[in-house]
């Protein structure tokens, strides 16, 4: 015979103990990653937003403190991206000290390389290889009041001081510079004239370019912010599906 008075031996749920949900998988990778999942339903927005903020983390792991995006996390994505049938675009959005040198480039190249549309709008500051991630996009932004630093390669911590040390930097320079100058308007000559300027950083050599003189420069192609990237990009996949039509129709 059960007793009714038995009391009950079920334990509570650890959430509502608490008064508190568990996070879902979706809050938990933004807290977790700083990135939205890539959609997966049809139901979902056929354009993923990529974040590139803070300090570029690249082989050397930084400083718990900062705020960093890692390359091992936004390299998985971009092939997400290519492989996934119902995204039809990219929207990066920047603000980036910098960072390494080699991880950004990486993202760069793998940016430019996609087969999809994709546009750039750099908010606050896009400094130094935060530079070649805004240009990679087909199409690129910058807020009035966003700058972008331009300056030289430059390592810290132990430098073996032999010649072979300035030759690594300068050829690591050279593909900054060349791809820089490959997917944006502005020329190899006026890149440098920027890289190189004395006086306009404290104690340094570069330039620090605000959004309208980016754009008069060749560096950034408009002044806009992520309504005007959204219409852009949104064009940019109309033109893609009325290509491909015609050329379904050609076949």
């Amino acid at each position: 015979m059960n007793d009714q008075n038995q009391p009950n031996t079920e334990q509570p749920n650890k959430g509502q103990e608490d008064g508190k949900d568990k996070p879902s998988g979706l809050m938990e990778k933004i807290q977790q990653l700083g990135q939205t999942n890539v959609p997966q339903l049809s139901q979902d927005s056929n354009i993923h937003c990529l974040t590139i903020v803070g300090q570029i983390e690249g082989h050397m792991q930084l400083p718990p403190q900062n705020k960093t995006t890692k390359y091992e996390h936004v390299i998985p994505q971009l092939v997400a991206i290519e492989q996934n049938p119902k995204i039809e675009g990219l929207v990066v959005i920047l603000n980036t000290v910098g960072g390494d040198v080699e991880a950004g480039l990486a993202i760069s190249e793998m940016i430019a390389s996609l087969s999809k549309p994709t546009v750039s709008i750099v908010l606050g500051g896009g400094h130094s290889i935060g530079v070649p991630i805004a240009v990679s996009c087909d199409f690129s932004y910058i807020a009035s009041t966003a700058t972008m630093t331009i300056h030289p390669v430059r390592l810290t911590g132990l430098v073996i001081g032999v010649p072979q040390t300035f030759e690594y930097m300068d050829k690591m320079q050279d593909r900054v510079v060349s791809f820089v100058t490959k997917h944006s308007n502005i020329t190899e000559e006026d890149f440098k004239d920027l890289m190189f300027a004395k006086g306009n950083l404290t104690r340094d050599i570069g330039t620090n370019v605000v959004g309208d003189d980016a754009v008069e420069y060749g560096l950034i192609d408009g002044i806009g912010g992520i309504g005007t990237a959204i219409k852009k990009i949104n064009e940019l996949i109309e033109m893609r599906r009325q290509s491909g039509e015609k050329e379904g129709l050609v076949q």
